[in-house]
């Protein structure tokens, strides 16, 4: 067992050897979570990056589809009806 030291800004150092075997690198970010025996330190998920094709229609809805034309006009209804409140 290693052990390392908290800094005067409150940084820790994982060894080499930690971050090395879990491919651990320059800006990796983590959730910090306190429990009854200690700290648990876990990489944060990420996303992988994605563009809208790939993720449009992946939610579940009890609503019928609307077509790009019906979107369109609900967002020109939306434009109208903020800009006609002075929001725009």
């Amino acid at each position: 067992m290693e052990t390392t030291r908290l800094s005067t800004k409150g940084q820790i150092v994982l060894p080499k050897n930690i971050r090395v075997s879990r491919e651990w690198v320059p800006g990796t970010e983590f959730t910090v979570e306190e429990t009854r025996d200690g700290v648990l330190l876990r990489p944060a998920a990420r996303f992988s990056k994605t563009v809208l094709e790939e993720v449009a229609g992946c939610l579940r809805s009890k609503r019928k589809s609307k077509t790009p034309a019906q979107m369109r006009a609900a967002i020109g209804r939306e434009v109208m009806r903020r800009h006609d409140r002075g929001r725009y």
